[in-house]
């Protein structure tokens, strides 16, 4: 409606644009001042009243071609060659196909393909078999390790251009147009920096010879980026294997955990059509950065750092965290099944005679049962089984010294192949910043996502959702939150 004053989300125009320039460069400083050449962080960084620029570039792999190294044509090469596998798997494999919710404008449905899962397992038998024959040393491994940083850009790169890509193609939205395109509700509000960042289309798709009709949104969310975050801990995992000869339980741990969440996750692909980011928000920087950067590069920090400081938890350890883990996949599994219960068999004997709000849309909401208790413990249940991604490694820190440095005060943490000692020292709990980094972002992520999802309730409600807080008081941790 002319006048309306837009409605902004994550800290306006302003916000947008701290994400869109703050958090590529964030991962870079991760990259740099968490390392393999001298520390976690740089030692440079434990002593700031002294720092100087110069001496943190000694201390980090800083290229030597300077920025220019940052990026290159044979990474960025074999980074499309990535992307190109992913779209041949998705067209050749055979796969699900459905239909989402209906549109907003049209009152239609799209229709999907989903096969991101075999996808992926195609994809981890091959580097299966590499591994069988050539071990640590597989092609794959090494390259990622020796090639991380170009990566890591291409990828940045890639999300850049397909951001704009979107943005610009957007503008070519007509109301009731044939092709089922529409924009999202809240992705046109006329600043540029903030529809760029939050997504003017809603689904934008793209038709390409032979691949077919693709949904660049979903497409982007259950592929690349989380089988990238796959590859890049199993590389890592071969690191640790290179660099001392051994693997240690917490990488292995970490490695097993992330990859049941990421095959759990594509294994179930038709959630991603009733999520939020799908239903709800376009597709701009938020979501591409997020899907094929953020994901896969934070999210395996803790292997990258874990190669390097071969922490062993011991069995007390395992159980300890595995705990953890198993309790927050129930809580997270158990009450989505009573949700999906509740809404498709009503008549289910585990649900029929809970008790739940009747609105004047005609729809329930539940107010008994696991969503008695808040009104989204599914999400403390996701982040406590997450929480194992970063607990195994421990008071986190570490500092490399030259070969036999410390070795005869017998204060050697790890000794590397090449001779050099890693000792935790005066870095020990500074590494924190780094591997809990993800434990904190996640929780930050989820109360935010409650929040956006509550004020959307309110709008669909109205009065019956003010009633339904009352009966449900916590949003989702009772007692805490």
């Amino acid at each position: 409606m002319a006048g309306t004053k837009p409605k902004y989300d994550f800290g306006g125009p302003l916000g947008a644009s701290g994400i869109v320039f703050g958090l590529p460069v964030l991962l870079y400083f991760f990259y740099f001042t968490c390392n393999d050449a001298t520390g976690c962080p740089a030692p440079a960084l434990l002593e700031p009243h002294s720092l100087t620029l110069e001496e943190l570039k000694n201390q980090i792999p800083w290229p030597e071609d300077g920025v220019w190294g940052f990026a290159s044509w044979k990474a960025s090469g074999w980074v499309m060659g990535y992307y190109l596998l992913s779209l041949v798997l998705y067209r050749l494999l055979p796969g699900q196909e459905l239909y989402g919710t209906k549109l907003r404008e049209s009152g239609r449905p799209l229709k999907y393909k989903l096969n991101a899962f075999s996808s992926t397992l195609v994809q981890l038998a091959a580097c299966a078999v590499g591994t069988l024959l050539y071990g640590a040393d597989f092609a794959v491994w090494t390259f990622i390790d020796e090639n991380y940083l170009q990566i890591y850009t291409a990828n940045l790169i890639l999300a850049i251009v397909i951001s704009v890509f979107v943005f610009v193609r957007s503008f070519s939205v007509r109301p009731g147009n044939p092709q089922l395109r529409e924009l999202a509700q809240g992705g046109h509000t006329g600043n540029i920096i903030y529809d760029f960042f939050i997504g003017r289309e809603l689904n934008p798709r793209i038709t390409l010879p032979f691949f077919g009709e693709i949904d660049i949104k979903v497409w982007l969310e259950m592929r690349p980026g989380l089988t990238g975050w796959l590859l890049l801990d199993l590389a890592f995992v071969a690191k640790q294997y290179r660099t001392y000869g051994y693997v240690s339980d917490s990488i292995l741990f970490i490695a097993a955990v992330q990859g049941y969440y990421v095959l759990e996750g594509q294994f179930a692909e038709s959630g991603v059509l009733g999520m939020m980011d799908t239903t709800t928000d376009g597709l701009g920087f938020m979501l591409t950065f997020g899907d094929i950067v953020w994901v896969p590069f934070l999210y395996s920090t803790q292997t990258r750092y874990l190669s390097i400081f071969p922490l062993q938890l011991g069995w007390a350890g395992i159980a300890a965290v595995s705990t953890v883990f198993t309790v927050g996949v129930y809580i997270f599994r158990a009450s989505n099944t009573q949700k999906r219960v509740f809404r498709t068999q009503p008549d289910h004997p585990s649900v029929k005679d809970m008790s739940y709000i009747q609105t004047k849309r005609g729809t329930r909401l539940l107010a008994d049962g696991w969503w008695g208790v808040s009104r989204h413990i599914n999400y403390f249940g996701d982040w406590l089984q997450a929480s194992p991604f970063s607990l195994p490694t421990g008071v986190a820190g570490y500092l490399i010294l030259p070969a036999g440095t410390v070795a005869t005060a017998g204060t050697s943490v790890a000794t590397m192949m090449d001779g050099r000692e890693v000792v935790q020292g005066a870095a020990r709990g500074w590494g924190m910043i780094y591997t809990y980094f993800y434990v904190v972002y996640f929780a930050s992520l989820l109360i935010h996502r409650e929040r956006r999802d509550d004020a959307a309730c309110a709008e669909k409600y109205g009065e019956d959702w003010e009633k339904y807080k009352k009966t449900v008081r916590w949003r989702i941790l009772p007692g805490v939150y």
